[in-house]
């Protein structure tokens, strides 16, 4: 079909838009004209969206992609909205290879389980406020945006009593609505604070991430504000949302939020599966063709932009059986909402060790946890680029 354009707008707030699901019981791979006209692709399906993200003759450079939606479109006109220098999650080999080599080895699985006890001690302390305080709370502000900000902020080295400047400016870059011209304000604000941080660490630097990739010396200071920008948005926007959407699950699932709240043994598996099953990326991956590709027996062109809808992928019955179900007692590996391929989230040990601990801490600190509205009041993201919930009052 030729007339697709990507559905954003959920008919139920946890499942992915209605057309999208349709679509993919019709197939994995779908013809799909984006916002400016362009005749290109979705993928719904597992393999396909493996076979995607892991061939090299597709490109994650920003230059030839297209708008998915309409509320895009002016801000890839927009002149002075460029991905800056360092910005690696929007680059190809061997620039994407170099950043990533400097940073590998900074989020190791031994590296982040040492975070442990200090990511315990902050969920703690985020619980004893909420306790002291007395419910109702909004459980995002109070609990699921303070740990990983201050995780993030600790590990980059950027002080958290600044968190209100990037956070700010974070919700209006993800924002599906935003204008451009405040899109490159909100940028340029960001940008700024990290230079000047980064030039107050080369006078003293401290133990942190980005004093140690300045003492590196292989990064300019462009370069070093661009890595430092993609860390603090992505290291707090998405564990935030997925804290505060995996909480809003289970609470509207009592019965898989006393299993995880109950048994220690389930907490593992039970990251993954609400993982899989929120897949707070909505809105892509997308890549361009360099070359033409076969995928599936499906020729895409050069030049034809081919978007992953990741929701879709990750409740693809062929991987996952009864995948429209939250079951926190799946082993629901393999699911693809850190991505795949070399563009794989480089954080994404940290995440799942955040959600391991503050899951099980916020339930079993708050047995009697409950919405203090209607589900149906709980104001959901749709109109952001990450999914989740803009609040979440809850009271115990």
């Amino acid at each position: 079909m030729t007339d697709l354009t990507l559905p954003i707008a959920r008919q139920r707030p946890l499942d992915p838009p209605d057309e999208i699901i349709e679509l993919g019981r019709q197939g994995s791979m779908h013809r799909m004209t984006y916002a400016d006209g362009h005749l290109g692709w979705l993928v719904t399906g597992y393999a396909a969206a493996r076979a995607v993200l892991a061939d090299p003759r597709f490109s994650n450079r920003p230059d030839d992609m297209h708008p998915p939606i309409a509320s895009r479109a002016d801000l890839l006109k927009k002149g002075e909205f460029r991905v800056p220098p360092g910005f690696f999650l929007r680059t190809d080999p061997p620039e994407h290879t170099r950043y990533r080599k400097l940073l590998t080895g900074q989020f190791t699985v031994r590296r982040m389980k040492m975070l442990e006890p200090r990511i315990a001690e902050i969920t703690d302390a985020c619980l004893d406020v909420m306790e002291a305080a007395g419910g109702p709370v909004d459980l995002v502000q109070a609990f699921a945006l303070p740990i990983p900000s201050l995780v993030i902020c600790e590990l980059l080295g950027v002080p958290y009593e600044d968190r209100a400047r990037f956070q700010e400016d974070a919700r209006v870059l993800v924002n599906l609505e935003t204008k451009a011209d405040d899109a490159v304000a909100a940028l340029g604000r960001t940008m700024a604070y990290l230079h000047e941080l980064i030039q107050r660490k080369r006078k003293e630097p401290h133990d942190d991430l980005l004093s140690g990739l300045i003492e590196g010396g292989e990064l300019n200071d462009e370069e070093l504000t661009g890595v430092g920008f993609l860390l603090l948005i992505a290291g707090h926007e998405t564990t935030a949302n997925m804290l505060g959407l995996g909480t809003y699950a289970l609470l509207t699932n009592p019965g898989q939020l006393a299993a995880l709240r109950d048994d220690p043994a389930v907490v593992d598996n039970g990251v993954e599966e609400l993982l899989r099953y929120l897949t707070i990326i909505h809105l892509g991956p997308f890549r361009v063709a360099l070359e033409d590709v076969e995928i599936e027996g499906n020729l895409i062109k050069a030049g034809e932009m081919v978007g992953v809808h990741l929701p879709a992928v990750n409740r693809d019955p062929s991987r996952f059986p009864e995948g429209d179900t939250l079951d926190v007692t799946r082993p629901a590996t393999g699911h693809m909402t850190f991505g795949h391929g070399i563009h794989q989230c480089l954080g994404q040990q940290l995440a799942r060790i955040e959600m391991r601990i503050a899951y099980p801490a916020l339930l079993r600190r708050f047995p009697g946890l409950r919405l203090a509205v209607t589900p149906e009041e709980v104001p959901m993201r749709s109109d952001m680029s990450i999914y989740g919930v803009h609040s979440l009052p809850v009271t115990w």
